[in-house]
């Protein structure tokens, strides 16, 4: 690695540019002086091509446009097509155009360029890109906008800051990879993750399913979510504060300041979340206990369930030089407390002043340049070092009920656990300390517009210790050491041909993986004598990968997409050494798992019907898995046990399809649904069985209108509804023939809704929302049967000054 470094600093030593560059920003309004939303803007040169989209506000960014006289192209819908003509000779220059409005009679009007989402949606990936530019403005978190994806499924157990892990497909868990701009964020601990990060800070989500691209080097076996930052050069400031239910409090600041002479840029974000999460919840296991064990059911209050976040990011460097795009070095701080309710299932019993404390300090890099030396040559590094540290606590003895109070014996009498603590085990102040290390590097070489070859390269590294204060010295210094090491290389070529009708990605990937675990043991030899030895169990797991993506326009409008992988999924360091604050036992044992991916669907549109505009997308697909990881198939006689073991459940099959419609009149009104059904069938223990604790049916929608000039000219306020049904399911296998009492363990159906109203004021900078969650307070449960919570409100204010793209 080092020797990559000095290599990387030699090259930007030595490097210079053959011309200037500068870029084009404005805003874009109708000749009635309306705002123009969704207007493609396309400058094109004789070796060079770019094009935006304009924002809520009307306005556009175009960068790294070479000095001199250039036609700027805007396409809109309702308006005539325009071309002017402008000359770039300074870094910045403001261009502002008024449009010709027109009526649409047209039965279709068909675009000659496409939106970078778009783009991505048609290279041949199963694939869906979440804007968040609306959702940053309401209560929404991050989850919830994955949530409402075809084919995606959020698991949570839990309110804000419990556990999460995510579904795709029917492929759950790590088998599911989150990155944030490309690096994975398990490297950023559970104190900097999408329960933290607020959607103001987020440019767009990627959600890929089943077969993910080479340039996201990782094991992501069902597939992979990127999480992509803001990374825009303008001066901006973006302030939002938000309070509802169960004493929740988010608020957050982030801004950029660029000195345009130099181009030294400061970058900068804050966050903090807070929630007591003292929802109400029922049901099997929440029972108050009274003399002689009799059982009440009653619905109670979650009083240990608190949970605070606060974070920040620092960056400072270069951006749009002639030597760099981005270069950026910084910080990322955060710490989180979360307290514990009950284990992996809600007991009878729940956890009083068991909690969770977390912090991280990671120092960061990002290098990104188009056209290195030569045109066509794209270098793009990014990397992170530093210390995360996790705590767990629990040296409460007392027994609670979930009332709250003291739990009673048959007799009537406080009681405490002889163990001395919530959890079995013992009392603990257990303490995970890690070193951690990754590093993204990727480059790719454009030969023409018909041939791209890419490399990337993503090292992950955990060094690990564990202690706790509680036990003696001489278990202290037992205790061992906990390594694993990750080296994913890839490396991928895309063909174009037929006129860029015919979009084709062939790639190759190499996964490699040690895990070393050093635990001092005595050993007593022949004489008697002691000794000291490291007892040392390491495996390195090398698997190869491989996959294609395909894309064929049959028409400008309707598109075919296939894609395929053979995919691999190394196990993590939780599967490997445990947890204990998520009590999740060891298995150093545990293999990788493997699955050959399949999708094949269809985009139609955007089709442009006078003022209607509709896209419809579907995906079919089948993964056929091998050595799946996941926790053990649940029995009646394990179903209340607190902790929990990854484990190789067997092989098996999941096969289904997603589709998906969005739907926008006059861009006033706006009507999206996808629906997602599949099925997921493992061999256990001889029995082909459908693989519990998974919901195979979702369906989700939502609508929003907006009204115009509502109480002050030129304000805007948008009214908004979603739901969201989750079929029923079991979290328990049927044992054998006699099914009497498996209802027990059903999960019912569910149908969530949500209201939502924002308000935007005339200067653009101020947003005034209100959200309601779950209006008609329906019990809605997740993970094992865990209840989330019930109805909720929640009023937020944001502010904005120039407003990223």
């Amino acid at each position: 690695m080092p020797s990559f470094f000095k290599t990387l600093i030699l090259l930007l030593i030595s490097y210079t540019t053959f011309g200037q560059e500068g870029d084009f920003y404005g805003k874009v309004k109708t000749d009635d002086n309306e705002l123009a939303i969704d207007v493609f803007v396309v400058i094109k040169g004789d070796h060079f091509y770019k094009e935006t989209v304009t924002d809520f506000n009307g306005e556009f960014y175009i960068k790294s446009v070479p000095y001199g006289t250039h036609n700027i192209q805007f396409h809109s819908l309702n308006s005539k097509p325009k071309t002017i003509t402008v000359q770039l000779n300074s870094k910045k220059k403001e261009v502002n155009v008024f449009l010709e409005s027109i009526k649409n009679q047209l039965d279709e009007v068909r675009i000659t360029t496409k939106t970078e989402e778009t783009k991505k949606e048609t290279k041949g990936f199963a694939v869906n890109v979440i804007k968040t530019a609306e959702a940053s403005l309401r209560n929404i978190q991050t989850n919830e906008l994955l949530n409402a994806t075809a084919g995606v499924k959020i698991r949570q157990n839990g309110g804000l800051g419990s556990d999460v892990s995510y579904s795709l497909n029917g492929l759950s868990g790590n088998a599911v990879r989150i990155f944030i701009d490309g690096i994975p964020s398990s490297m950023y601990g559970s104190s900097y993750n999408l329960n933290s990060i607020p959607p103001s800070m987020i440019k767009n989500i990627e959600v890929y399913k089943g077969v993910v691209p080479g340039h996201l080097s990782d094991d992501a076996l069902g597939g992979a979510i990127n999480i992509v930052l803001h990374n825009d050069a303008r001066t901006n400031l973006n302030a939002s504060i938000s309070y509802g239910s169960f004493n929740t409090i988010q608020a957050n600041v982030n801004g950029l300041y660029r000195y345009k002479e130099s181009g030294f840029t400061v970058k900068s974000a804050i966050f903090h979340n807070y929630s007591d999460n003292d929802y109400k919840v029922s049901g099997r296991s929440v029972v108050d206990t009274g003399l002689g064990g009799v059982q009440t059911p009653i619905t109670a209050r979650r009083f240990n369930d608190a949970y605070k976040s606060t974070g920040g990011m620092f960056q400072a460097g270069y951006t749009d030089v002639k030597w760099a795009d981005q270069f950026l070095v910084g910080f990322n701080a955060s710490k989180d407390y979360k307290e514990v309710q009950h284990g992996a299932f809600m007991t009878i019993i729940p956890y009083k002043d068991r909690f969770l404390e977390s912090d991280a300090l990671l120092a960061n890099m990002i290098y990104k340049k188009k056209n290195l030396f030569v045109k066509g040559l794209d270098v793009n590094i990014n990397g992170l070092y530093g210390e995360r540290n996790r705590a767990v606590n629990d040296t409460l003895a007392a027994a609670y009920s979930w009332t709250g109070e003291r739990a009673i014996d048959f007799r009537g009498n406080e009681y405490d656990y002889t163990w001395g603590s919530q959890q079995e085990g013992g009392p603990t102040l257990a303490k995970i300390k890690r070193k951690v290390a990754s590093i993204r590097s990727g480059i790719s070489y454009t030969i023409n517009d018909q041939h791209t070859v890419l490399a990337n390269h993503v090292y992950s590294g955990v060094d690990r210790e564990d202690s706790d204060v509680l036990v003696s010295v001489l278990e202290n210094t037992f205790k061992g050491t906990r390594n694993i090491d990750k080296n994913i290389y890839s490396l991928t070529y895309e063909f174009t041909a037929l006129q860029n009708r015919l979009r084709t990605s062939v790639f190759g990937k190499h996964y490699q993986q040690k895990t070393t675990s050093v635990d001092p043991k005595i050993i007593t030899d022949s004489n008697g004598t002691k000794t000291i030895v490291d007892e040392v169990i390491s495996s390195n797991n090398e698997k190869d990968g491989y996959g294609f993506a395909a894309s064929y326009a049959i028409s400008p409008k309707v598109t075919l997409l296939a894609s395929a992988e053979k995919a691999v999924r190394l196990p993590d360091e939780t599967e490997v050494f445990g947890n204990d604050g998520d009590n999740v036992v060891a298995n150093p044992t545990i293999k990788p798992e493997q699955s050959n991916n399949y999708n094949l669907g269809f985009r139609f549109g955007t089709f442009n019907i006078k003022n209607h505009d509709f896209t419809i997308s579907t995906n079919v697909f089948t993964r056929n898995i091998k050595d799946r990881i996941g926790l053990p198939i649940e029995t009646s006689f394990n179903i209340d046990n607190e902790l929990i073991v990854y484990v190789n459940q067997g092989s098996g099959t999941s096969k289904g399809i997603d589709a998906q419609l969005n739907y926008t009149y006059n861009r006033n009104f706006g009507f999206n649904f996808n629906v997602s059904r599949f099925d997921l069938k493992i061999i256990n223990t001889g029995t082909e069985i459908d693989v519990p604790n998974t919901p195979f049916f979702t369906m989700n929608g939502s609508l929003r209108y907006s009204f115009k000039d509502l109480i002050q000219k030129e304000s805007r306020l948008n009214l908004f509804y979603s739901m969201y049904f989750t079929d029923e399911f079991s979290y328990l296998v049927p044992q054998g023939s006699n099914t009497v009492g498996n209802n027990f363990f059903d999960v019912p159906k569910q149908f969530a809704q949500d209201l939502g109203i924002s308000y935007s004021f005339p200067n653009k900078k101020l947003v005034a929302s209100f959200d309601i969650k779950n209006i008609f307070d329906k019990p809605v449960y997740d993970n094992l049967s865990v209840q989330k919570p019930g109805r909720a409100f929640y009023i937020k204010l944001n502010y904005t000054i120039n407003k990223f793209n």
